[in-house]
């Protein structure tokens, strides 16, 4: 069984470098980008596959959108003198490919050996998961496996596709199987005309590999799957499966009725209407060929399919130094184990050089401080970077990025949170569907007291990334930052039942402190001391109490107010904690009092209603929308958070500048 993003590998040997530079382009379609050291129509056609890839799985799914919510580099190599240089070097990942993927949480690598016919075939599998994984909500591993198998079926030319033959047929992949020693690999026809599995069994198949059956049965289950999203594609079966996976996954409802209500047929009567498909598709004088590499019609699995055509694609063509392609390679080789050390060595070179100095071997080498948590040289190369490219996106969404990791591997305060916003805006103004981007801002947000800009980003993260988990408890966080306990609870309950064993954890958390939060505005105690993203407990009226307590957090204002300390008592007293409730207000900003520094008292107008709020020490306040605070600010729509009361009409907690 294949795994989503594993690296696939080219089995070629390492020759000697070649003495002369390779010429580099750059090619650019309308949703694609491609690095090549081939000829200009070599790269072309990469990029219109791609994008024809893209507009057949929109055609597939039935989507009048399709979200690419991570940053793709596709790198095209000539030769495979080139490929062998930057290929994974584990022989047991793979068999002789085209081309290979990296994933990250950053960004997808697609690498491809333009000497390979059809190099970007290898890949196709891997961009079918990429792409369900920001366009199709959460579903159970046969979906998935069923979809990528049926998606790498694809065979494409400038005008024409052909896609649903038996994938292992034509494209053999790294997880099929021997069948037993010195058994040649069997193809999915031939598995499926030897057995079945119910459809329970398929439909209810582990989804952690780590508790998978063994090899003959996942190639099975992956030609079962295969077979089964051929019945559903092309029996106009789709919607009808959306409705299933609703039921099962969010109502709870076992399988086998799950099925009746979604297809109107039992699970034996599915299973036996897919069989009937299959061999309806198999008649004794076709099976010969059906089992055979071919994408023609006479392949009766085969299925018509118009892609966008080739000869319409708008593509352009940017030449690119040889130095910048060097530093892009080594940014991507980076990523690979075997590689890091060398890819390191190349950058350090090429930034030890005035020349061939880029922003791109800085921000790659700041990349590899922040993944062995060194933030401080992190920092100072992405700083690097932005001073010779003040116009890339990347050290930007890095410097964020640093931010948001160094705080939760230490727990500590957020360093330069003001900063974080713009840096993410700049981000998205790059790249809008980057959910990621989105998940960090609204994290931001919320630590900044911007409750409600928190909800729409982090509600944006989610509908880019809908498979992300992690997004749903980070809402769940702003539910209870604005104190909306019915939805936080939802929310919480929802993935307190999931299969994600941490997140239903942090759920069950977050809820067990629910009723002690909800009563008086802090979490007890809980015992889930490991919670992710614990947040110091102090407050005090200049820096804002945590927008989302976190479960396990120990606080001394666990116990209700009437249970003071005894007064009598040698002990020392606990610290005295600001319990006024947080209040949002969006207004407009009257007049600013700065006379008594580094104290302020903003005057605001909200309606009918006057405000004096008083920000102690305007050098620490937490600021949203602006990188400093300004005394001159005047006639400003604002988004307040306060406590009201004190010295003035109240204190002000953080502002957002609109």
């Amino acid at each position: 069984m294949r795994l989503a993003f594993t690296l696939a590998l080219v089995a070629v040997s390492c020759l000697p470098a070649r003495a002369a530079e390779p010429h580099w382009q750059r090619i650019d379609s309308s949703h694609f980008s491609v690095l090549t050291d081939a000829d200009e129509a070599s790269g072309r056609e990469i990029a219109v596959r791609f994008e024809q890839m893209r507009d057949i799985f929109a055609q597939l799914l039935l989507r009048s959108r399709v979200n690419v919510s991570e940053p793709i580099d596709i790198i095209a190599l000539k030769t495979d003198e080139e490929f062998s240089k930057v290929c994974p070097t584990r022989p047991e990942e793979g068999i002789a490919r085209g081309g290979f993927v990296v994933p990250g949480a950053d960004r997808v690598y697609f690498v491809l050996n333009l000497s390979k016919n059809e190099s970007w075939h290898a890949i196709s599998y891997d961009f079918a998961r990429f792409l369900l994984n920001f366009n199709y909500p959460p579903t159970q591993k046969w979906f998935d496996e069923g979809f990528a198998e049926y998606f790498s079926s694809l065979h494409l030319d400038n005008t024409k596709a052909q896609i649903g033959g038996d994938p292992q047929a034509t494209f053999p992949g790294p997880g099929l199987p021997q069948l037993s020693a010195g058994t040649p690999t069997a193809s999915f026809v031939e598995l499926l005309n030897r057995t079945w599995q119910t459809i329970p069994e398929l439909f209810t198949a582990s989804q952690d590999a780590s508790h998978a059956p063994g090899a003959a049965q996942r190639a099975l289950s992956d030609a079962q799957a295969w077979i089964v999203m051929h019945y559903l594609i092309n029996n106009n079966k789709l919607p009808e499966t959306g409705t299933y996976f609703a039921l099962v996954q969010i109502e709870k409802i076992p399988v086998e009725e799950a099925i009746q209500k979604a297809y109107g047929m039992s699970s034996v009567q599915l299973g036996q209407a897919v069989k009937d498909y299959f061999r309806s598709l198999t008649s004794p004088s076709q099976k010969q060929s059906a089992g055979r590499a071919d994408a023609g019609t006479s392949n009766p699995f085969s299925q018509p399919l118009s892609p966008a055509s080739g000869d319409v694609i708008g593509t352009s063509t940017r030449e690119v130094l040889a130095f910048y392609a060097r530093a892009l390679l080594a940014e991507m080789s980076l990523r690979l184990p075997e590689h890091r050390d060398a890819a390191r060595k190349e950058l350090l070179s090429l930034v030890g050089e005035s020349r061939t100095e880029t922003a791109i071997a800085h921000r790659a080498l700041g990349w590899d401080d922040m993944e062995k948590k060194e933030f401080d040289p992190a920092r100072e190369e992405f700083n690097k970077a932005m001073e010779l490219d003040p116009k890339d996106p990347w050290p930007y969404y890095y410097l964020a990025l640093t931010k948001y990791q160094e705080f939760h591997g230490g727990g500590h305060q957020v360093r330069g949170l003001a900063n974080m916003m713009p840096e993410l805006h700049t981000v998205l103004e790059w790249k809008p569907e980057f959910a990621e981007a989105y998940h960090m801002l609204g994290w931001a947000q919320r630590e900044g007291g911007g409750v409600h800009a928190a909800l729409d980003s982090i509600r944006a993260a989610i509908q880019l990334n809908p498979r992300d988990q992690s997004y749903l408890l980070e809402m769940a966080r702003v539910y209870l930052a604005g104190k909306n306990w019915d939805a936080a609870t939802a929310v919480l309950e929802r993935l307190a039942g999931g299969s994600d064993v941490q997140l239903a954890s942090a759920a069950r958390g977050y809820l067990q402190d629910l009723p002690m939060l909800r009563k008086y505005g802090v979490a007890a105690q809980s015992g889930a001391a490991s919670q992710p993203e614990a947040k110091p407990a102090t407050a005090t009226a200049s820096t804002p109490t945590p927008a989302s307590p976190q479960p396990g957090t120990k606080t001394p204002t666990a116990q209700p107010p009437a249970e003071a300390a005894d007064e009598s008592s040698d002990e020392p007293a606990e610290p005295q904690i600001d319990k006024r409730p947080i209040q949002y207000l969006k207004a407009k900003l009257i007049a600013m009092d700065c006379s008594h520094p580094p104290a302020a008292v903003l005057t605001i107008s909200s309606g009918t209603k006057t405000l004096k709020l008083l920000a102690p020490d305007y050098k620490s306040l937490t600021l949203v929308g602006e990188d400093q605070f300004s005394c001159d600010w005047r006639d400003r729509a604002v988004s307040v958070n306060y406590k009201a009361g004190g010295k003035a009409d109240g204190d002000l907690v953080s502002l957002e500048m609109r």
